[in-house]
């Protein structure tokens, strides 16, 4: 469904971000996007949506391709989410003066199928029921966890092919990571829907995903079926925190990352 091939993002004209960044989403599968803060996962996902030109960003080598499209020179945003592909960003970016229901109104904006948006609403609820019981309630006054639940809400509501999650557990409590998570699960399992969830929270990712690439400083570095990142020695130590000898000192792993990336 889509497919990022070799494509180098530059910021302010200078700042080389991406350096070669390939990675595919197959129809219907959840793929994860793994990496240390600042390695370059959420460029990624604003060069898939076209959210990269209000921050100065560009592509400027490679392409991108959604449903066999060429989407990455001169598209809109707008019109990347008439496609099929909807981000949910970094931080859940709700309208804090709006309601939880008129956010999740928002998110359907581009649709033209207005008859049907009712009951894709009952769809959202369906998947997030402390949604509906707080649909009235201003989005400014919800949770950590109760906003993100309503970013991902917003986002289904715009009919999307394809899910971007931007750190969809930043911020949020252990018990409804593991919530919001399940819930990310079964919206594939029952929509069918394709996605790309970008996470520093590597555990929590893999226990969903279908295939996941490892990035660092840019780069894609490692990639795989899970089970196959879950067993391999590197993943498990540094980037699950679990070793043969039990778990790893963060300073050691700290060390670690800083050799590798010299290394690469």
């Amino acid at each position: 469904m889509l497919r990022v091939q070799n494509i180098e993002v530059v910021y302010s004209k200078m700042i080389l971000v991406l350096k070669g960044t390939s990675l595919e989403v197959p129809k219907g599968k959840i793929v994860a996007l793994l990496g240390s803060n600042g390695a370059g996962k959420s460029t990624t996902l604003k060069a898939i949506s076209g959210l990269l030109k209000g921050e100065g960003g560009q592509i400027t080598d490679g392409f991108i391709e959604f449903e066999g499209e060429k989407i990455s020179a001169n598209v809109d945003p707008d019109s990347i989410v008439k496609k099929g592909i909807f981000q949910s960003m970094e931080g859940r970016r709700v309208f804090k003066h709006l309601t939880v229901e008129e956010n999740l109104m928002a998110g359907a904006h581009t649709r033209r199928d207005r008859k049907s948006i009712k009951n894709d609403m009952e769809r959202i609820y369906h998947y997030f029921p402390k949604l509906k019981m707080i649909r009235t309630r201003a989005a400014g006054l919800l949770s950590g966890g109760e906003q993100q639940m309503l970013a991902i809400g917003r986002g289904l509501m715009a009919k999307p092919k394809l899910l971007l999650l931007d750190e969809p557990s930043l911020g949020i409590a252990p018990l409804l990571v593991k919530e919001i998570f399940g819930n990310i699960k079964k919206i594939n399992k029952e929509e069918g829907m394709s996605i790309l969830v970008v996470e520093q929270n590597a555990n929590v990712a893999l226990s969903i995903a279908d295939y996941g690439y490892i990035m660092e400083n840019g780069r894609i570095v490692m990639e795989g079926e899970v089970a196959s990142l879950l067993s391999n020695e590197e993943v498990r130590e540094y980037y699950l925190g679990v070793s043969k000898e039990g778990n790893k000192n963060y300073r050691d792993v700290k060390a670690y990352k800083r050799r590798r990336r010299i290394a690469w």
